[in-house]
């Protein structure tokens, strides 16, 4: 099975260069399921259902989220009425919303997807996210009840990301970290079969702090005083993620590559998808 995740969209240049380019690539590259994190897709902060939906329409299978999933007010109305929109799961019980769910891949496997949220520099600080990790993974173990399991810790510390692709190895396909913006060049499978890398980096301007205009976040950093809004930056996008191959017969990963399209960033697909 053929497996792509998309960093974090940051804003309308980030979602309209994934809206653009998803089509193809699930047909070019013969995708069979693909995650698209898109919790800063409005002007940075948050995610409209139109948006969700526009995501949904352009080829994304599951529309992650994280520690912004509520900077539009829409979304708390809207979550609950779409299976395949996660907030992080270890949300307290009665928030709105599903934090994981079983889907069906276009070659017929169960694609469990779960979205966590981390805790170290973290805000609001959740529950435990092995915890509930555990909990996803009683509930629905690997080649029992789903042919894949991929989580989307969405956290700041590389150290809690680590160790959380360390608890899960072997009982889950793939573990890849959101939130920092930042493609790292740490993707690797561990010793276990599971596929990891600490973040996918976002899909958005590079040119930029984190998807955000320089000059604010500059200013705030020399100053220490704001002088107006974060904004998203407008520039041209790149596209940031990670694919990985997956065996049909144990569920876990066989390779696992860094996908990058657009103009900041060096170019690449991965190897095995040519």
């Amino acid at each position: 099975m053929r497996l792509l995740f998309l960093g974090d969209m940051v804003g309308k240049t980030g979602r309209t260069a994934v809206w653009d380019r998803l089509p193809g690539l699930v047909s070019d590259l013969k995708l069979d399921f693909v995650i698209v994190n898109g919790e800063n897709a409005a002007g940075g902060f948050g995610i409209t259902e139109d948006i969700f939906l526009e995501t949904i329409n352009a080829g994304a299978d599951v529309v992650t989220t994280g520690n912004h999933v509520w900077d539009q007010k829409e979304a708390v109305a809207f979550a609950g009425r779409h299976d395949q929109f996660l907030r992080p799961a270890n949300y307290p019980q009665g928030t709105p919303g599903r934090g994981s769910g079983l889907f069906y891949a276009r070659n017929g496997a169960r694609v469990l997807v779960a979205n966590i949220m981390g805790r170290v520099f973290m805000h609001p600080e959740l529950d435990d996210p092995f915890k509930s990790a555990e909990t996803i993974l009683d509930a629905c173990p690997l080649k029992e009840q789903a042919d894949a399991i991929i989580f989307d810790f969405h956290a700041e510390a590389t150290s809690e990301k680590q160790c959380f692709g360390h608890f899960v190895d072997g009982r889950a396909t793939f573990v890849v970290g959101t939130h920092t913006h930042v493609p790292t060049a740490d993707h690797q499978i561990l010793n276990g079969g599971t596929a990891y890398m600490s973040d996918a980096g976002m899909c958005g301007d590079y040119d930029s702090s984190l998807g955000m205009d320089k000059e604010e976040p500059l200013n705030r950093f020399i100053s220490k005083m704001p002088k107006g809004r974060m904004e998203a930056a407008t520039g041209p996008a790149t596209i940031c993620g990670v694919g990985v191959e997956i065996s049909d017969a144990t569920g876990l990963a066989e390779q696992i590559a860094p996908l990058r399209i657009g103009p900041r960033l060096a170019e690449t697909i991965p190897e095995f998808w040519r």
